[in-house]
């Protein structure tokens, strides 16, 4: 009998061949055939999966996607029984920062996807797919935080939740670029989140004060 193939299982290898790519070198320079070189197939086997670049690169930040959502899903699960909400906010944003080589590698290869989406409108509604969903989420925990005494009432909103959601993107790209490490920008989300949950009083903490800076208005470090 002839063997069976599974095709979505085929599909992921050529993504995480991309991905691998997209790691050491970028993705805007990349074609098929490397892809092809990089999986150990042919050219004409890629081509049977994807048409061209443009599907492979969707196809991929669809699974990246994928993966990012699972990443976070556990990352909440492995949490204590009863999570805080600022405890679920921090992994959720947490789980959209590179902070390891696997969400690095899909963070340039959606970086890559974006530069292409905000001029093709079938991609930007791809791309803007998710943030919906993602928006709701924190403004559902940043109600109950509300509820629990630990949120002001009047940050407990879809604009406090967009600014979560912007502050993690905007981190993520200055990991990729080297401006901040990875402890350094999850610190600076824990500052932010300490500047909101800890506006109330209740057990978000204290809001961190601001280091010190020298004559030059730079920090010392």
């Amino acid at each position: 009998m002839p063997k069976k193939v599974d095709h979505e299982a085929r599909r992921r290898e050529i993504s995480a061949a991309l991905w691998r790519l997209a790691n050491t070198r970028g993705v805007d320079g990349v074609s098929l055939r490397d892809v092809a070189a990089e999986a150990g197939i042919s050219l004409g086997r890629i081509q049977h999966y994807f048409r061209n670049r443009d599907e492979l690169l969707l196809f991929a930040l669809r699974h990246i996607n994928h993966q990012a959502a699972e990443r976070i899903r556990d990352r909440i699960l492995a949490l204590e029984q009863d999570p805080t909400p600022r405890t679920v906010i921090r992994a959720c944003c947490a789980g959209m920062l590179p902070l390891d080589a696997e969400s690095r590698a899909g963070l340039l290869v959606a970086a890559a996807y974006y530069s292409r989406a905000v001029h093709d409108p079938a991609l930007s509604a791809e791309a803007r797919d998710g943030i919906p969903k993602l928006r709701d989420l924190f403004v559902d925990q940043l109600r109950s935080a509300a509820e629990r005494g630990e949120v002001l009432p009047e940050r407990a909103t879809a604009d406090e939740a967009m600014i979560l959601i912007a502050l993690a993107d905007g981190l993520a790209s200055y990991v990729l670029l080297g401006i901040h490490g990875p402890e350094q920008a999850l610190a600076l989300l824990d500052r932010q989140l300490d500047d909101l949950f800890g506006a109330a009083g209740g057990a978000g903490g204290g809001v961190r004060p601001a280091p010190e800076r020298d004559d030059h208005g730079s920090d010392p470090t």
